[in-house]
C-alpha cells in the first residue's frame, strides 16, 4: 500500500524546463519556461517534447538550459516574460 502511495505522489510532482528559442526572418530570440511530463523530465526529454511545441509557432529550440521543480517557479517567471508557461 504504502509503495502504491508513494509513486502515485510522484507520478503528479511537476517538472519544467527552462529553455531559448530563435526564429529567423527577422531574428527574434526569447527564453521560456515550459511544463513537461514526468517521463520528459531531463534536458534531453525536455528538448524532444519541447521542440514540436515551438515549431508550432515558427521557433527554433536552441537549447533546454535546466530542468526543476515548482519551487524555481517563482525565480524564474519575470525572465520568462510573455514565455512563461506558454509552450
Amino acid at each position: 500500500m504504502l509503495f502504491a502511495l508513494g509513486t502515485a505522489g510522484a507520478a503528479q510532482a511537476a517538472c519544467f524546463a527552462d529553455y531559448k528559442a530563435k526564429r529567423d526572418d527577422p531574428l527574434k530570440l526569447h527564453y521560456g519556461v515550459a511544463e513537461v511530463s514526468d517521463a520528459a523530465c531531463s534536458k534531453q526529454g525536455a528538448a524532444k517534447v519541447l521542440a514540436p511545441r515551438l515549431a508550432g509557432d515558427g521557433w527554433v529550440l536552441l537549447n533546454v538550459l535546466s530542468v526543476f521543480g515548482p519551487d524555481k517557479l517563482d525565480e524564474v517567471k519575470s525572465s520568462a516574460g510573455d514565455y512563461f508557461l506558454r509552450y
